[in-house]
C-alpha cells in the first residue's frame, strides 16, 4: 500500500508539472487569460486554466493507481469515486468557461448546485448522520435534511476557496494544507480512500505550485479554484460517514481560512450594503497587503493561519478517540477567539469595526488609574 501511494503521488506531481506548460500555451491560444484591473494585484496579462493541470494529473493517476489498490472498494467508496469525476468535471468545466468567457455569478451558482445534485441524487452521497459535538452519539439525518445540508455543503466550500484565489500561489498552498491535514487524519483512523485521493491530490497541487508560486507564470482560474473546493467538500463528506470519530466541527475547521474568509466577506458586504457576490478588496489577503507585507509574506502567513487551523482539526479529532469533548470545547473557543481578534486587527469587516479590540480597551486598567484613591 506504501509503494502504491507512494508512487500514486509522484505520478501525479509528475504529470502535474509535465501538463501544465502544455495547459498554459493552450490557454494563451484560446484567449483563457487575466487582465489586469484595480481590483487585482498582477500587472500583467496571465494565463488561466491552470487548474487544468491538477485535475488532469489527479484523474490520470487515478485511473493508473485504481487497478494496484491494496483493498477493494465497498460500493458506496465506488459509488463516491464515480461521484467525484463526474461532478468534479462539471465544475471543471464550468470553470474553465468562465475563465475564458467570464461566465454569469448566478449562472456559475446554478451549474455548481447541479453538479451537487448529481452527487446526491445520482450517487447517493450524503450526510446521513453525524456525530456532533460533545456527544459520543450518532445522530440520523431524515433526507429534507440531509439533502439540502450536502447541497448547501458542497456549493459553499466550492467558493469558499475560490474566494482566497487573489494571490499567486495562495488558494493552491492552503488547498494543499487542508488536504493534507485531511490525510493525517485519514492515516490516523485507518481510511485508506480518503489517503489515496489526498496524496493524488497533493501531487498534483505540487507540482502546479511550481508554475503558480510567486512570481506566478500562470494562474489557477476558477478552473482550479473550483475544483479544488469542490474537492475538499467531497472529501470531507466522506470524512463525515468513514471517519467515526470525526465530529460535525472537524471539516469546519480544515477549511477555516476559506470559510472565515467567506463568512467575513458576507458580513463585511452586509454592513457596507453590497450584493454578497460583489467583489471587492476586503479580502484577507488585500488585507494583510495594505499592512505592508510583500507578496510572499502575505502568502507565507496565511500558509501558517491555514496549518494552524489544520493542527487544530487533528488536535480535535485525536481528542474524539479518547472521549477528551472538553478539548474539542478549548479548540472551538481558541479557534473563534484568533478568528475574530485576528479579522479587527487585520481590518476584514471594516477598520472600525472592532467590538472585542474595543472592549478589551475598555476593560483595562491603565497604570495612573491604579496609583488614584
Amino acid at each position: 500500500m506504501f509503494i502504491v501511494y507512494i508512487l500514486g503521488f509522484v505520478l501525479s506531481l509528475v504529470l502535474a508539472l509535465g501538463l501544465t506548460p502544455l495547459v498554459k500555451r493552450f490557454a494563451v491560444k484560446v484567449g483563457a487569460v487575466d487582465v489586469p484591473n484595480a481590483r487585482k494585484v498582477h500587472t500583467r496579462i496571465m494565463p488561466r486554466l491552470g487548474g487544468l493541470g491538477i485535475f488532469l494529473a489527479f484523474v490520470l493517476s487515478l485511473l493508473a493507481v485504481m487497478p494496484f489498490l491494496p483493498f477493494d472498494l465497498a460500493e458506496r467508496d465506488s459509488n463516491f469515486i464515480k461521484a467525484f469525476l463526474i461532478g468534479g468535471s462539471i465544475i471543471v468545466l464550468t470553470g474553465a468557461l468562465d475563465d475564458r468567457f467570464d461566465l454569469n455569478a448566478k449562472l456559475k451558482f446554478l451549474i455548481q448546485t447541479g453538479a451537487a445534485c448529481v452527487v446526491v441524487f445520482g450517487f447517493g452521497i450524503k450526510v446521513d448522520f453525524v456525530n456532533l459535538p460533545f456527544s459520543n452519539d450518532y445522530s440520523t439525518l431524515e433526507n429534507w435534511i440531509a439533502i439540502p445540508l450536502t447541497i448547501f455543503w458542497i456549493v459553499g466550500v466550492t467558493n469558499a476557496v475560490n474566494l482566497i484565489d487573489g494571490l499567486d500561489g495562495l488558494a493552491a498552498g492552503v488547498s494543499g494544507i487542508a488536504i493534507g491535514t485531511i490525510l493525517v487524519m485519514s492515516l490516523i483512523n485507518g481510511n485508506l480512500l480518503v489517503a489515496m485521493l489526498c496524496l493524488l491530490l497533493l501531487g498534483g497541487i505540487v507540482g502546479f505550485l511550481f508554475f503558480n508560486f510567486h512570481p506566478a507564470k500562470i494562474f489557477m482560474g476558477d478552473t482550479g479554484s473550483l475544483f479544488l473546493g469542490f474537492s475538499l467538500a467531497m472529501l470531507s463528506l466522506l470524512g463525515f460517514k468513514q471517519i467515526a470519530v470525526l465530529s460535525f466541527i472537524t471539516p469546519l475547521i480544515i477549511i477555516g481560512v476559506p470559510l472565515s474568509d467567506t463568512f467575513f466577506a458576507i458580513v463585511r458586504r452586509k454592513l457596507q450594503k453590497k450584493p454578497i457576490f460583489a467583489p471587492d478588496k476586503g479580502h484577507l489577503h488585500h488585507c494583510l497587503r495594505e499592512l505592508g507585507f510583500s507578496h510572499r509574506q502575505t502568502v507565507l502567513i496565511i500558509y501558517g493561519i491555514a496549518a494552524f487551523f489544520g493542527v487544530l482539526a487533528v488536535i480535535q479529532s485525536a481528542s474524539a478517540m479518547f472521549e477528551a469533548n472538553w478539548v474539542t470545547f478549548v479548540v472551538i473557543c481558541v479557534m473563534m477567539f484568533f478568528m475574530q481578534i485576528g479579522a479587527e486587527i487585520i481590518g476584514l469587516v471594516g477598520q472600525t469595526k472592532r467590538p472585542v479590540l474595543q472592549l478589551l480597551s475598555r476593560l483595562r486598567v491603565k497604570p495612573q488609574d491604579r496609583a488614584k484613591p
